[in-house]
């Protein structure tokens, strides 16, 4: 079992010079994989990355949200589709398989329903809860500032780093990097981030 993540920048075509997102993303990506076999990014705005614990593919999505939201006026919306990978090629974008469909069907869904972060299982009533729920984190994760969603990109990337050390990355105090993390409700969005690890991992082992 695996997980796929498609997903597109909201408002991209507003900024005129694509490397201010499109370098940091690519960065980013390579932190989880190699492209193709990974990652691939088309059609100019739209990605796909292949997460092969599913139980990550949330916090990849949250970095991910982080980064391109670091630009102002930009946005990502993503579908994470958990499933059977069935056919595997040397491009993530040719592969197939359940998690793919799922991933591919609920994000055609989000264009429809204008949101920006779902997820699609083959377990039902795991999805309905689960969904709920980053339906509510969505509200205060699409509201991160730029330099909320740098801080908590920071974050994400170095889990045990201190907040003082934070502040010193940052040239901010301990102070605000304490406040702009309240403001980004970041306590919240990992407990979030906790409750979506251990419901699908639970889920899989089940299985």
């Amino acid at each position: 079992m695996t997980s796929i993540i498609t997903g597109d920048l909201v408002n991209s075509r507003r900024i005129a010079d694509a490397s201010i997102w499109l370098e940091p993303l690519k960065i980013l990506f390579l932190t989880f994989g190699a492209t193709p076999a990974v990652w691939e990014i088309f059609r100019g705005d739209s990605f796909q990355l292949e997460v092969e614990n599913p139980e990550e593919a949330l916090y990849k999505a949250l970095q991910i949200k982080a980064c391109i939201k670091t630009v102002k006026g930009l946005d990502v919306r993503m579908a994470i589709g958990v499933g059977e990978k069935t056919y595997a090629t040397a491009n993530i974008t040719a592969s197939n398989g359940e998690a793919f469909i799922y991933s591919g069907e609920h994000f055609e869904q989000l264009k429809k329903k204008k949101q920006l972060l779902a997820m699609r299982s083959p377990w039902k009533e795991t999805d309905y809860m689960l969904n709920l729920i980053l339906r509510l984190a969505s509200v205060m994760m699409d509201k991160w500032s730029v330099s909320s969603a740098a801080l908590v990109g920071l974050c994400l990337a170095n889990t045990t780093i201190a907040q003082q050390e934070l502040g010193e990355k940052l040239a901010i105090s301990q102070s605000s990097v304490s406040e702009r993390l309240k403001r980004a409700h970041y306590d919240d969005i990992l407990a979030v981030e906790k409750l979506y690890r251990s419901t699908i991992a639970h889920q899989i082992n089940r299985s």
